[in-house]
């Protein structure tokens, strides 16, 4: 059982900078597939990025050049930077840990882009 905490939501403005951290409980974070989602207010939840266990990344192209994924294994984290960011932007953001048929869902945090 895996447990799932985002934090480091909040409003900013336009052009503005966030970093979202997710904190996993319980062991064998290193060997997850962690991934950001989002969904903003009458849309379907949209793919962000993806980072596996051995590091590789992706980004959705809505994001691409602006956000970056990360983990750091020994804090069982992993993080979202979000630079230049848009009104576009505006959602829930939640983390999501997959391994096998396992998967694990957080209850999100709200990002706001809004002058």
């Amino acid at each position: 059982q895996v447990q799932l905490v985002e934090s480091g939501g909040g409003l900013v403005q336009p052009g503005g900078s966030l970093r979202l951290s997710c904190a996993a409980s319980g062991s064998d974070f290193s060997i997850y597939t962690m991934n950001w989602y989002r969904q903003a207010p009458g849309k379907q939840r949209e793919l962000v990025a993806i980072i596996y266990n051995y590091g590789s990344t992706y980004y959705a192209d809505s994001v691409k050049g602006r956000f970056t994924i990360s983990r750091d294994n020994t804090k069982n984290t992993v993080y979202l930077q979000m630079n230049s960011l848009k009104p576009e932007d505006t959602a829930v953001y939640l983390c999501n840990a997959i391994r096998s048929r396992a998967e694990y869902w957080g209850q999100g945090t709200q990002v706001t882009v809004s002058s």
